[in-house]
């Protein structure tokens, strides 16, 4: 979906830093898929995070992949495990339409992988969104190109970088951000960074939906542009 933000992220692309550490002549990416057709992840598997935690690692190791990346635009089973997606009750099922389409890309790895600013910006601000199956530590960064101000969400993050940044905190290009976070601190996923492109925050401070009814996807998807035009990850998949 073209949109004037993704038009200004595909100009200024060449200049963009690294979110992640990738070498793609040494190291592999794997793409990842959470939807209904991957029928390995049963219930069983992800209500239960070390065994969702293993099929993670497994994946990767069998690969052998750095990294688990995918999920823009993605229509997802794997909220299920959470009722912050859609309420669920033993008569109905689910009450209302659940959230599961993906607005952001999942870079799944190890526990204190580092995260990098890909630009200089200011951090808007940060939370501790401790639900079962929400950001945990989140932190939303505020950029600037061409005078038109958008935003990036780092979500699943380590508690301790939420100790050394906070609103009003420059960053600059390349500097160490944060650090993929354990379960106990990450929203209780396994390790992961959800990276979002977001053009228009509104009055939201430390958090953004991830994560959207599917009848509302055009409406976030014109907000929330495609992540790798920054990432620039899927030309290694």
């Amino acid at each position: 979906m073209r949109t004037g933000l993704t038009t200004l992220l595909l100009k200024h692309q060449p200049f963009f830093g690294k979110v992640i550490d990738f070498n793609p002549v040494t190291e592999k990416l794997l793409a990842m898929d959470f939807t209904a057709r991957n029928t390995a992840l049963t219930a069983e598997v992800i209500n239960d995070i070390d065994l969702f935690s293993s099929y993670v690692n497994n994946q990767l190791a069998t690969a052998g992949a750095k990294y688990g990346i995918g999920g823009y635009d993605e229509l997802r089973t794997v909220y299920d495990r959470s009722t912050l997606f859609g309420e669920k009750n033993s008569d109905s099922g689910i009450s209302e339409e659940p959230r599961r389409l993906h607005l952001g890309v999942d870079i799944w790895g190890k526990a204190g992988t580092p995260v990098y600013a890909f630009m200089g910006g200011m951090v808007h601000s940060v939370a501790f969104n401790d639900n079962h199956g929400d950001y945990g530590a989140t932190m939303i960064l505020v950029h600037q190109l061409d005078t038109k101000a958008f935003y990036t969400l780092y979500g699943h993050i380590s508690l301790m970088d939420l100790e050394y940044f906070h609103a009003g905190a420059y960053v600059s290009r390349g500097q160490k951000i944060a650090h993929f976070g354990v379960p106990e601190e990450n929203g209780h996923w396994p390790p992961h960074l959800h990276f979002q492109v977001i053009e228009e925050l509104g009055i939201k401070e430390g958090d953004y939906p991830g994560v959207c009814k599917f009848s509302e996807r055009e409406k976030y998807l014109a907000n929330c542009p495609d992540p790798d035009l920054i990432l620039c990850l899927n030309k290694f998949l």
